[in-house]
């Protein structure tokens, strides 16, 4: 999404450029910190373990190796290593289920991904790597119901936005803390690739944490070193140990406001003359390195290299499909600021790409045997938004959080679906000509709370026309929200009441917390609760439950409920 307009090149202050040197010489230390009989003594597992893709007879599983105290991210050096790796069905893993070895070397930044097949639908088991007599964290996984399965229950947690300059990953802990999710979604900038001083906490760009490297990401070793360092935070560790992820990017993994051919956050030529390069050299190397350090099938296999499409489904049994989509490597350039003419609703631009609007539009119509719920893994907000009448004094602050605004008011982010009208009457068209019911989008970015129904016309709804689906947003994890920005929460209510009074189909805004979301589907309902910390400056913030929101089944439209969904279960 669009941040602060800062100029993203400034010269890195020397306390935040010498911060992070230190931070970087602390993770290099901790690798070889101790010796046995002289030796280094290493600690092979620094980055934890994850699963993810969950599918009914099989998951992923991930970790990462420093086979010695030289073997760090991004360093290309250390030697090629055997890895053992077990799956069992209790938690003291004495009952091993699935076992072997996989061969990972510097090539592959000694990263370890292994799709593990021969699993039972709808079962917990527990993992763990072996390396050089020492053995990873356990974490544990969760595969999904066959197909046609009965399924009375699906919970997911929601999560997008984790800048680590900005704040402690509280939202994390509250996922880690859990024990009643069968997946996490994330939705979207799951690191950022800025250097320190550059978008850091609150309009100062106070840097909690400084990055690592302390410079702008644009090389190979760059990104895995961002991922590296994002994987060394402990909340992060145990909410990927605890859960099975299904994740998608946004932007930030490359570049900001990226589309096919650039992103904003990108400048074109050769590095002597202050450019960063071919911009799609630099995507390869960004999409790379996600493929090596995240638990994410690319062209739905677990090789690595073998092609970076990301948009993919999963199947809950009857009860639901989750649709993850890509909006970033397909899509078409935003239209121009400010919007003055028609090329928001040109026909011939496109978010998507046609492959994958024709994909979407068969995950939403799969026939006799189609689920219930159709949820979509969104990450850039689809719901319509106008801002007419908001005070010009809010524009940029609002600009910092969701997008791109005219001075004098406009209906479109065109960062998000508001950009590509003619994308999205399309998918809510498609939704209304095939009488889909209950498709759910829930989606990421905007660094703030949203319940939304989605009507082709807003002009007229609610009295004439009808909602054609519904929208959850998640707030942030860390990242920057409208108060952050302004440091004045109380023109925060000045810019809701705004929007909610010319958008009469959004139904819940919150522009001012940070946190993570839990969505839990029945036959009956979809519910999404939203929970929130305390302060992003302090690791062990409190964290609250603010609200919850449901639509219920075959209506399109969202109401607001009085409590969250039980956080244990009797389900399973």
């Amino acid at each position: 999404m669009t941040t602060h307009q800062t100029t993203r090149r400034a010269v890195l202050a020397t306390t935040a450029a010498a911060s992070a040197g230190a931070l970087t010489t602390s993770l290099t230390h901790t690798a070889a910190a101790e010796t046995v009989d002289g030796r280094p003594r290493v600690d092979h597992f620094q980055h934890g373990v994850a699963s993810g893709d969950p599918l009914p007879h099989a998951v992923l599983i991930w970790t990462r190796v420093t086979p010695t105290a030289t073997a760090t991210p991004g360093s290309g050096q250390g030697p090629a290593v055997t890895v053992r790796w077990k799956v069992a069905r209790d938690e003291r893993m004495r009952h091993v289920v699935k076992s072997g070895n996989v061969r990972t070397s510097a090539s592959r930044d000694h990263t370890v991904k292994v799709d593990v097949g021969g699993l039972e639908p709808a079962t917990t088991y527990y993992y763990r790597f072996f390396l050089g007599g020492q053995r990873s964290r356990r974490g544990r996984l969760r595969t999904a119901p066959t197909t046609h399965a009965t399924v009375g229950d699906l919970r997911l947690g929601l999560v997008s936005c984790a800048n680590l300059q900005a704040g402690w990953f509280s939202a994390y802990r509250g996922i880690a803390d859990r024990d009643d999710l069968d997946a996490v979604l994330h939705l979207g900038d799951y690191l950022y690739e800025y250097g320190p001083g550059e978008y850091g906490m609150g309009p100062d760009d106070i840097d909690v944490r400084p990055h690592d490297p302390p410079h702008e990401m644009v090389s190979l070793s760059d990104y895995r070193r961002r991922h590296a360092q994002y994987k060394t935070d402990p909340d992060l560790q145990r909410a990927h140990a605890r859960h099975t992820w299904i994740t998608t990017w946004d932007d930030h993994e490359v570049a900001n406001d990226t589309w096919k051919h650039g992103a904003e956050n990108h400048t074109p030529g050769p590095r002597q003359d202050g450019g960063e390069g071919s911009f799609l050299r630099r995507r390869a190397r960004a999409h790379r390195a996600y493929d090596e350090w995240m638990p994410a099938r690319l062209n739905e296999t677990a090789k690595l290299g073998d092609g970076d499409r990301l948009y993919r489904s999963f199947r809950f049994g009857d009860l639901a499909s989750i649709s993850m989509l890509d909006l970033r490597t397909y899509r078409d350039k935003q239209a121009a600021y400010p919007v003055a003419d028609g090329t928001v609703s040109d026909p011939s631009r496109s978010i998507t790409g046609d492959a994958q609007m024709a994909w979407l539009k068969g995950q939403l119509t799969t026939g006799d045997h189609a689920p219930q719920w159709k949820i979509i893994g969104n990450p850039v907000m689809i719901a319509p938004v106008t801002f007419a009448d908001l005070p010009n004094a809010l524009v940029d602050p609002v600009n910092d959080v969701t997008g791109l605004i005219p001075a004098d008011g406009a209906p479109y982010n065109v960062d998000q679906w508001d950009g590509y009208t003619a994308d999205r009457r399309e998918v809510l068209t498609h939704l209304r000509d095939h009488q889909v019911k209950d498709a759910l989008f829930v989606t990421g970015d905007i660094h703030s709370g949203w319940a939304c129904e989605l009507p082709l016309d807003t002009s007229t709804y609610p009295a004439v026309g009808d909602s054609f689906g519904v929208e959850f947003v998640c707030s942030s994890v860390t990242s920057n929200n409208l108060k952050d920005i302004t440091g004045q929460p109380q023109l925060t209510p000045v810019v809701e009441t705004a929007i909610l009074a010319n958008n009469r189909h959004i139904k819940y805004l919150d522009f001012d917390s940070h946190g993570f979301s839990v969505l839990d589907v029945t036959a009956e309902r979809a519910q999404c609760d939203w929970f929130v910390i305390g302060t992003r400056a302090e690791k062990d913030t409190d964290i609250t439950w603010s609200v919850s929101y449901a639509t219920t089944a075959g209506t399109q439209k969202v109401q607001q409920v009085d409590a969250p969904v039980p956080a244990k279960r009797t389900d399973r």
